[in-house]
């Protein structure tokens, strides 16, 4: 076992062990409440260790997102070719599951709290809205210079319209979540959302 591995297991467990404490106490108290002071306490750590780990109070809670955009990157810059965007990006859209692809009584009640959680607070929705225009900006990096559009308006419009149907399936489950709808109907409702809303793009919008 290397010295190198052993470190980055531990880093990641410290990483780990701060964001569930933090979404514990956010759950319990609302992400307004808590200060990072209180979770370095109650996770056992000092708040530079929480700050080393997390830049921001906000991160503690999106912290997995950066994943998200680098899955959703590779799965556009390493489709087979000949696949289209759109084609690639409903493949990983479809793929990312989660708390919502569990049905155990404890994601439940996790993916409500989380829910709730994000709805109240102004600071994570506007946290929340700055990631999802970062890997937007991404995303139409990406496809600009596949297609040597740097600089057309093309590449940004396409980007905006995908993590567009993203961000509407996040707000859309948001809603029923907090309205009590629960799996199996919840994660069937939202892949029917999905698939038509990517069949929307598909067909184009003349005929809207």
């Amino acid at each position: 076992m290397s010295t190198g591995g052993l470190r980055e297991r531990k880093k990641q467990a410290t990483r780990e062990l701060i964001a569930q404490t933090a979404r514990r106490l956010f759950a319990e108290r609302g992400f307004e409440r808590v200060t990072v002071a209180e979770v370095a306490r109650a996770a056992d750590v000092s708040e530079q260790t929480v700050f080393n780990h997390f830049p921001t109070k906000e991160d503690l809670v999106y912290w997995r997102l950066g994943s998200f955009e680098e899955e959703m990157l590779a799965t556009i810059r390493e489709r087979p070719a000949g696949e289209p965007v759109l084609a690639a990006f409903r493949r990983f859209l479809l793929a990312q599951r989660g708390l919502l692809g569990r049905y155990d009584e404890a994601a439940r009640a996790q993916l409500a709290d989380f829910t709730r959680m994000i709805s109240e607070s102004p600071a994570l929705r506007a946290r929340e809205e700055q990631i999802f225009g970062r890997y937007t900006d991404a995303l139409a990096a990406l496809i600009a210079g596949e297609q040597g559009a740097h600089g057309d308006v093309e590449p940004w419009v396409v980007a905006n319209a995908l993590t567009g149907v993203h961000r509407a399936l996040v707000h859309y489950t948001r809603g029923r979540i907090l309205a009590g709808v629960e799996h199996p109907e919840l994660e069937r409702d939202v892949r029917a959302q999905a698939d038509r809303a990517l069949a929307r793009l598909e067909k184009g919008l003349g005929e809207l």
